[in-house]
């Protein structure tokens, strides 16, 4: 835990950060899916121009006929929409406290939602697992130094995928910036309050997250089970060794119930 208002800041900064290089490798990512699409555009249309030719009896003219086609294209996971795209109503979580549960890959985590507290969050996430919005989505983000939080609900896994719509401001940030282990709070983008859509984290070990101008992050709920899941999970590190990145230990969540 950061032990000084100098290194909780730097941690703040090297959160956004990498928050910002991730959006970079998405766009970087979209833009090449465009271009192969054009291609493959191309290539079908001179398939069409070939064999409609070739129907009529005619010469095939210079340029329609494309060669050293790729035999194989990569594609990111694709973006999924919650709701039709709308923010579900507040109203549905108000005053209200749900149980639910997180099934992954790595085992249960059971969750105690605060409607009261973070009525537009719980709506949102309730809405969401409802619709089965995070089956099969991995959690892409494990960090094990300063700030100690498994991020999850990003259907592309780049962490900047959402359901099609976000919404704010915060609510229930903590006063004094502390996570406390077994916090589930949303995450957002950079220091706009008003940019939670689909992605959470859960808290494994007390954490110091300093407030932007935008605010804190949202605290929608808590763990009320599954806590060593998580810590196991932690305990296996980051691939590569890093201390902020997807974690060694793969975890999908295989689906999400709420009551």
């Amino acid at each position: 835990m950061p032990s000084s208002k100098r290194e909780r800041e730097y941690e703040r900064r090297r959160f956004e950060k990498w928050q910002q290089r991730q959006a970079q490798k998405h766009a970087r990512r979209r833009r090449m899916q465009i271009v192969a699409g054009a291609v493959v555009g191309v290539l079908v249309l001179g398939v069409a121009t070939t064999a409609a030719i070739l129907a009529s009896g005619g010469d095939d003219p210079a340029g329609t006929t494309a060669t050293d086609a790729p035999s194989t294209a990569t594609t990111a996971p694709a973006e999924r929409v919650g709701n039709g795209g709308v923010v579900p109503d507040a109203s549905l979580a108000e005053d209200r406290t749900w149980t639910g549960t997180i099934t992954t890959s790595q085992g249960d985590i059971g969750l105690e939602l605060d409607g009261a507290a973070a009525p537009q969050a719980v709506a949102s996430f309730v809405t969401l697992a409802g619709e089965g919005y995070f089956d099969g989505t991995g959690c892409h983000r494990l960090t094990t130094d300063g700030i100690y939080v498994l991020q999850c609900g990003d259907p592309t896994g780049t962490g900047t995928g959402g359901p099609g719509y976000a919404f704010g401001p915060i609510e229930n940030a903590p006063e004094d910036d502390v996570y406390p282990a077994g916090t589930l709070a949303m995450a957002r983008q950079g220091g706009n309050g008003e940019s939670m859509g689909s992605q959470f984290f859960l808290v494994y070990e007390d954490s110091t997250i300093p407030a932007d101008d935008a605010g804190g992050y949202t605290v929608f709920g808590r763990i009320t089970s599954g806590l060593d899941v998580l810590q196991a999970v932690a305990d296996a590190g980051v691939s590569g060794g890093a201390t902020d990145g997807a974690p060694a230990t793969p975890v999908t969540i295989e689906g999400v119930e709420t009551q």
